[in-house]
């Protein structure tokens, strides 16, 4: 399908009609726990969707972007990695996963990240804008020149992460030594 757009439609009540999407628009869509295997979706827009606990297998997701979507729980680690690039905008990816994506220069946008697994992730000049990150995860991730500038409730431990030009504001220090039970004042 080329430059469709399908509205209000619950794909676990009503097939998608094709594998691959090319600039095509999905908004208020229902992908609730459907199954996209072998789906290739390419330069999309999602807006007000809600793809919770959605499984993605080989699923190609080629410069997409979701806005106001609801993600939780969903496994983006078994999506196709051919041009895997995605951004987010005012969405929900509470206990989402991203283990060993890479997702370099990735923006997220007032979106909230609870509990989020970016471990083994390569988030390079990433952003994460005003972006709710209570308990997300990070080991063994490439943060080089990524922006926590606005971002609140990180935790992260330096040693295990690459930081490397890393921009922090001074209210998110805490962030970066809470694992060494110091207080700051």
């Amino acid at each position: 399908m080329y430059q469709q757009e399908y509205k209000n439609i619950d794909f676990n009540l009503e097939p998608l009609p094709d594998r691959e999407f090319e600039n095509c628009k999905f908004t208020g869509c229902s992908f609730s726990q459907c199954t996209l295997s072998n789906l290739d979706f390419i330069d999309c827009h999602f807006e007000a969707c809600n793809f919770s606990l959605a499984k993605l297998p080989n699923t190609g997701l080629k410069t997409c972007e979701f806005i106001d979507c609801k993600m939780t729980g969903v496994d983006f680690q078994p999506c196709s990695d051919f041009l895997f690039s995605v951004s987010f905008k005012g969405s929900q990816l509470d206990y989402s996963s991203f283990f060993k994506k890479k997702m370099k220069k990735t923006k997220f946008t007032d979106c909230s990240l609870k509990e989020t697994d970016f471990s083994n992730v390569d988030l390079s000049e990433a952003v994460f804008q005003n972006c709710n990150m209570e308990q997300a995860i990070f080991s063994h991730t490439n943060l080089e020149k990524t922006d926590f500038r606005t971002a609140y409730n990180y935790t992260l431990n330096p040693a295990e992460n690459k930081l490397k030009k890393t921009k922090f504001s001074t209210n998110g220090l805490w962030g970066l030594l809470q694992q060494y039970d110091i207080e700051i004042e």
